[in-house]
């Protein structure tokens, strides 16, 4: 019946950052930072989902950190940082922009990384002058840039009118989800997560989705409704991956098979078996692999060109 907004042990409890700082968007929203490992290591950026926050990539944290600089933040309203009346796809290009501005060196490159929102945020600024400054690759988790209520898989009808108009007010609740009992770890394991994921993940992804402001939660459902990126997908000119679960119930393969179509540059595509959506949590050295992976291909090797040519 805990309202922790994290596991407080275990591989999903979030690790202590070097250090924390707030980086300041181009409305005025402050946005919650973390740092963790070296200055001066391979950095990379983590954006997370809807109802999540940097909680979310703590396994991926530990492990990155003891060779790169994981740099992690809220989006806004999540997390810890604060509620601001405007919610967008701008704004969350907006607050990307910010955090990259707050974090890394004048042209210094990184690998970012967004899971479901948070990949719908690298689509968002991927024509931004500041998103090409420092995005060397991206790897975009269990997300997809349109028609996400009406491909979502929640509400187990057949596509089409009477499926889309329910899956719209499930997700878009503005009920309470209340304490973390055990009905609410089967109703989330059930929308969110494979039918394999083990206790510990299902707790560690309850009790973060649970801390999620319910007025945050239902603002945010409304811009995922009517959410286009297909346009900015064609966009995103950097070296890009994409993961998916095959059991993923919220942003179904489908969406992960269109971005690999439309992605101008797409270096892989690894479709998870039996996985849900919550592929970081689930698949949580999968995934620190496929960032290393496209750290080495793609920003290490600028960094060896970087101190030849300084």
């Amino acid at each position: 019946m805990s309202r922790l907004m994290h596991v407080a042990s275990g591989p999903y409890a979030p690790p202590v950052p070097v250090r924390e700082l707030t980086a300041v968007s181009a409305d005025g929203a402050r946005l919650h930072v973390e740092v963790h490992g070296a200055d001066g290591a391979p950095a990379v950026v983590l954006s997370h989902g809807w109802s999540c926050s940097t909680a979310f990539w703590a396994a991926q944290i530990r492990d990155l950190a003891a060779d790169h600089r994981v740099i992690a933040y809220d989006q806004r309203g999540h997390g810890r940082s604060p509620a601001n009346p405007v919610c967008s796809a701008d704004a969350l290009a907006d607050d990307l922009e910010a955090v990259l501005a707050a974090t890394l060196a004048p042209g210094e490159k990184a690998v970012l990384a967004g899971h479901s929102m948070g990949g719908m945020t690298l689509m968002a600024a991927a024509g931004r002058d500041r998103f090409r400054e420092h995005a060397g690759a991206v790897l975009l988790c269990s997300t997809g840039s349109s028609r996400l209520v009406a491909e979502s898989l929640v509400v187990p009808m057949r596509a089409g009118r009477p499926r889309t108009w329910l899956t719209r007010k499930v997700l878009g609740s503005k009920a309470p989800l209340g304490p973390v009992t055990p009905v609410a770890r089967r109703i989330l394991k059930y929308a969110t997560m494979g039918p394999g994921s083990a206790p510990g993940m299902v707790e560690a992804c309850a009790r973060i989705v649970h801390a999620c402001p319910r007025k945050v939660r239902y603002a945010w459902s409304h811009v995922l409704d009517t959410l286009d990126l297909d346009h900015r997908v064609r966009e995103l000119s950097v070296p890009a991956a994409v993961v998916v679960g095959t059991a993923d119930r919220m942003t179904p393969v489908v969406h992960a098979r269109s971005l690999v179509a439309a992605l101008p540059h797409c270096v892989g595509s690894t479709e998870l078996p039996g996985l849900g959506h919550m592929t970081p949590v689930e698949a949580p050295a999968l995934i620190a692999t496929r960032i290393r992976e496209l750290v080495s291909t793609y920003i290490g090797s600028q960094r060896i060109q970087q101190k030849e040519g300084a």
